[in-house]
């Protein structure tokens, strides 16, 4: 199974649309997946979860997480992160950094409902976190659809007994 080059993972984080799953340990023990929309900038994932958030609970008291963005159609891309999320603001600081968000809200939504939903949740604070790449483990692949790419290599060698 192919990988991504450096490149092809940029464009593939860049392009609008693609959701951001994120795993944390959640307070109680069990783990928790949560789609969310992220912003992809200086070599790293950025992201808001609101104040009252069970995740934003969940990175407090460990910042463990593992972070998957896939497609489902073409070549489906995917990329698994794992690693230590940052918080680059608390809560509260919302007025410094709404630029970004404004940005990943349009990454989702036409302008216009990006500036609607920003006006209509702006008493609703927020913090934002920031995950590393290049600190994560990161995996990538996608499947074999370019010429010359044997289109049965869909499984990565691990995956097969080796007799």
């Amino acid at each position: 199974m192919p990988g991504l080059t450096d490149d092809e993972l940029t464009s593939f984080l860049d392009e609008p649309g693609h959701l951001l799953r994120l795993g944390t340990l959640g307070v109680d023990g069990l783990p928790r997946v949560v789609p969310i929309w992220f912003i992809h900038r200086d070599g790293a994932l950025w992201f808001t979860p609101r104040a009252r958030s069970a995740w934003l609970d969940d990175l407090r008291a460990d910042p463990a997480v593992c972070a998957t963005i896939d497609e489902s159609t073409g070549s489906m891309r995917k990329l698994v992160a794992r690693g230590r999320a940052e918080l680059a603001h608390d809560v509260g600081d919302d007025v410094v950094w709404r630029d970004l968000y404004r940005e990943i809200a349009c990454r989702y939504t036409p302008a216009e409902f990006a500036d609607a939903y920003i006006a209509d949740t702006i008493e609703e604070p927020r913090a934002l976190f920031r995950l590393d790449l290049a600190e994560c483990e990161t995996s990538t692949w996608r499947m074999p659809t370019r010429p010359g790419e044997n289109p049965l290599a869909v499984w990565g060698r691990q995956y097969y007994h080796r007799g």
